[in-house]
């Protein structure tokens, strides 16, 4: 639509000087209950939002293209735009209309983008919300923040370091990332964020990554330059975080003030997980469904808080390679695990302990509700209890986090004074301040409350003085207040009325003592909204003032809440201590899977041990059937071993972890079919940056290496891969190798640090039975056939897929299927019944329940079933 600029309305004006400015954004411009949208951003929203597309009068030929949201409710509007991936301008009125002359000032106060989202219904409550800011320059700077908890990270790596800038934004997963044109070229990185982060991402101009505009905003931000910000001699590190602030400080106005620290991240303080072994494992998510039942953050989550929450998750995603650090960790862990009253009284102490972090945030930015205060002071009054219930502890952690722990009482008290109990959703309900907090604003409301009493003080008085007994003072919204006299009274009428209104009946005037009293009624309403804006505001700006205090107790309160959760879900299974050191070993004795076990339904677990070592031990090949239960050995081991280094007891008889510096993983198959990307060639493509990335100290977990291509091609790729990491001058890491390969097994007797090791079962008959035990040797058969047959696959397929395996290993040409079909057809065996007796049989099964048998009933019930078995 043709716009003519010269004939718009004064407002439309407003709104295309400041649309000009936010080209990007959908605009909310605000007119009176509304924010509205406008032309193209209008045809956009009703389209996304499903809203009714209305038009409204500008001063062209056509209608402006137009609809709008109540601001009351614009969150729920704004956080589905934001889910799209779209941006949100927020042009707020910056005047009272009422004041105001010509058109009303507005200006946008906000913008919303999936990477600055403070609002509590707009975010994962277990889970931090970052915007990231990526430059590559000779080398890498990484900066990421979460505007919501006030948390800042910057990293720098060097120029050919692609790989860890991956795990890195792996491990962060942010939500919208701004970088420099130096990453277009940079291939790993650029497609990482295109196909795996599924983030919005937006490439900026280089003068925002200009040094010394960076250098002078960090200095400004902080108070302090960069270098005593730990930054000294990490030139990217501070452009990637001054091109971030500046970016923050643009689309937030305020609130920035929040963001008060920095934590320099060496990637080499934490263990190496990227994407595809964080998703194999399933950390966080399960592959299959996205959920968190079914991964190992359900399992050791057990937090009362949503600090302690994102705090477990952030463990998960970087366990530690300080041993004294995790032996710390274990330390507060064991204490509490040893101690079932403290640790019980503690967890009950942290319930109903709400977000401190992110109450602090919108308080500070000026959007919380009067509820989210007196949520504010709930936390706060648990913290003076929670401080002294940990007076008795001794582990270093547990001390620091109870000397962190500050009661607030201060602000608890202020909250109490100044915020009514029960307040209303938003301050503009008014009733919001407390009674007795401000004698300015009790008076108004006595006012308004005594107002009745005072005019029928006024009529009383009139009556008496005029001698009309019938006089009466009523009220309505043209006149206001007004004494109402019958005609028959007329004549007693004061010369002091002022005659306002004639009627059939009576004549109604007013007094200047009315009138004085009119004005003080009307205006309290309005001085009683402002005055309670002005207190209220008066409260945040003082709760604000405390944000390090609040800030230090929230860490305090999200660590205690984790060793809490760890020696609660320990105590619950029955897990042990581990044994973390510098060793190159990992010796575990009974180890279990920490999902696999919670989800058996109170069936046993079976448990198995697991050897290895950069000696003899390196790496297990592991061979058996399909089902049986290699891939969650393999995977038990590594979350053993991250269990271990995030500081959390283990599920084993015993543990002694050697510290790794990174578990990769190759498990499943997967395509990506987008990129041309077929399930082999994805397959390679891990291996590959596996083995440039794993060192002797990592610990490698491959499952069916070579099967996405021919046999030998197949088992030549997976022999040459496994050659390649026994070799100590290569990559020497500690190795589990699941494979259908048998004749890798041959290793064993070529190579001195690698031992086979294959999964126990049995064959009777045609029945496969899998007994879950690691056992030392190569497996002698896959089974392949007879898993088909336990998944159902029809019995004719079974039976050819029989007679072609027979062929095949005597050597002899397989047979067609027909002459095949043809010789089952004549050798079948005429219809019996006995199905009906193995249905009988099957019944009889179903309904014994072993685990209350005593040894007699047992064989009588075997006797019985052999009874029937024979009738």
């Amino acid at each position: 639509m043709k716009i003519d600029m010269q004939k718009l309305s004064p407002m439309m004006q407003q709104y295309f000087a400041i649309k000009e400015k936010h080209k990007d954004h959908i605009l909310f411009f605000r007119l009176g209950d509304f924010y509205e949208m406008f032309y193209d951003d209008a045809v956009l929203a009703s389209r996304e939002l499903e809203l009714t597309l209305t038009g409204r009068d500008c001063g062209q030929e056509e209608r402006a293209p137009m609809c709008g949201v109540p601001f009351h409710a614009c969150e729920t509007y704004i956080a589905r735009l934001i889910k799209k991936g779209y941006k949100v301008a927020i042009c707020e009125q910056m005047e009272n209309p009422a004041d105001a002359k010509g058109v009303v000032k507005r200006s946008v106060i906000r913008v919303v983008t999936p990477g600055t989202l403070i609002e509590s219904n707009m975010l994962s409550e277990d889970a931090n919300n970052y915007i990231a800011c990526i430059l590559f320059d000779q080398g890498w700077g990484l900066a990421c923040a979460d505007s919501s908890t006030g948390q800042l990270f910057v990293s720098q790596f060097a120029a050919d370091a692609q790989g860890e800038v991956v795990n890195e934004l792996g491990r962060y997963c942010p939500s919208e990332i701004i970088f420099n044109e130096g990453i277009l070229d940079q291939t790993e990185v650029t497609a990482f964020i295109q196909k795996k982060l599924h983030c919005v991402a937006d490439l900026c101009d280089n003068d925002r990554f200009d040094p010394q505009a960076a250098e002078d905003l960090i200095a400004r931000h902080f108070s302090k330059p960069s270098g005593a910000l730990g930054l000294d001699g990490r030139p990217l590190a501070s452009r990637a975080l001054g091109a971030l602030l500046a970016y923050l400080y643009e689309t937030q106005q305020k609130g920035l003030e929040r963001i008060t620290d920095i934590a320099y991240v060496n990637p080499e303080q934490s263990m190496a997980l990227d994407l595809t072994a964080r998703r194999n494992l399933e950390l966080t998510q399960t592959m299959r469904t996205g959920e968190k039942r079914g991964t190992l953050l359900w399992v050791l989550d057990r937090t009362k808080t949503a600090m302690g929450k994102r705090l477990m998750r952030a463990w998960l995603d970087k366990p530690l390679v300080n041993p004294a650090v995790i032996n710390k960790r274990l330390n507060a862990v064991e204490e509490l695990f040893s101690d079932t009253m403290l640790r019980c009284d503690l967890i009950d102490s942290l319930s109903g302990v709400f977000d401190l972090e992110r109450l602090m945030t919108r308080i500070i930015y000026g959007s919380a509700s009067p509820r989210e205060y007196k949520a504010l002071e709930g936390a706060c009054r648990k913290m003076p209890a929670l401080k002294a219930r940990m007076e008795g502890c001794a582990s270093a952690y547990l001390c620091e986090a109870r000397d962190a722990l500050d009661p607030l009482e201060d602000v608890s008290d202020l909250l109490a004074r100044a915020i009514v109990d029960e307040p209303p959703a938003a301050v503009k309900d008014g009733g919001v301040i407390r009674e007795g907090y401000s004698p300015a604003l009790d008076e108004l409301r006595a006012l308004i409350h005594d107002s009745k009493k005072l005019l029928v003080g006024i009529e009383t008085q009139e009556k008496e003085k005029t001698g009309i007994k019938n006089m009466k003072i009523g009220y309505n919204r043209v006149f206001g207040y007004y004494i109402e006299v019958s005609k028959s009274n007329l004549g007693l009428v004061p010369d002091t009325y002022i005659r306002k209104q004639t009627l059939a009946n009576c004549e109604r005037y007013i007094t200047q003592e009315l009138k004085q009293l009119e004005e003080k009624i009307l205006s309290a309403g309005e001085r009683i909204a402002t005055l309670e804006n002005e207190t209220f505001e008066a409260v945040r700006a003082a709760v604000s003032a405390q944000l390090h205090r609040v800030q230090a107790t929230a860490s305090a309160v999200a660590r205690l809440d984790v060793y809490c959760s760890l020696a609660a879900v320990a105590s619950a299974n029955g897990y042990c201590r581990p044994d973390v050191g510098l060793s190159d070993g990992i010796l575990i004795r009974d180890g279990r899977h920490p999902v696999v076990e919670q989800l058996m339904d109170g069936a046993p677990f079976v448990s198995n041990d697991t050897t290895l070592d950069c000696g003899e031990n390196q790496i297990a090949i592991i061979t058996g059937p399909n089902m049986a239960g290699k891939s969650t050995y393999m995977r038990q081991t590594a979350l053993i071993v991250l269990m271990a280094q995030i500081g959390s007891f283990v599920p084993a008889a015993s543990a002694c972890i050697g510290v790794v510096d990174g578990i990769y993983t190759r498990v499943g198959a997967s395509d990506d079919l987008a990129s041309g990307q077929s399930t082999f060639m994805v397959e390679m493509t891990e291996v590959a940056q596996i083995m440039k990335q794993a060192t002797s100290k990592s610990l490698l977990i491959l499952d069916e290496i070579g099967r996405g291509t021919s046999t030998f091609d197949g088992m030549s790729i997976a022999r040459a891969v496994l050659e390649y990491i026994a070799d100590k001058k290569r990559v020497g890491a500690k190795t589990l190798f699941a494979t259908h390969y048998h004749e890798l097994t041959a290793l064993e007797d070529t190579l001195s640090n690698v031992k086979n090791y294959n999964i126990a079962c049995k064959k009777r008959g045609d029945e496969l039975i899998f007994l879950r035990r690691i056992v030392p040797g190569g497996a002698d058969d896959s089974y392949g056939i007879e898993v088909s047959k336990l998944a159902g696959v029809p019995d004719w397929i079974i039976r050819r897929a029989r007679q072609v395996l027979e062929q095949l290993e005597q050597g002899r040409e397989v047979a067609p299927a027909r002459a095949a079909r043809q010789k089952q057809e004549e050798t079948a065996p005429q219809m019996t019944f006995g199905s009906a007796a193995a249905s009988e049989i099957e019944a009889a099964l179903r309904a014994i329940d072993v685990n209350t048998l005593t040894p007699i009933e047992a064989m009588n019930k075997l006797y019985e079933l052999k009874t029937l078995l024979k009738d």
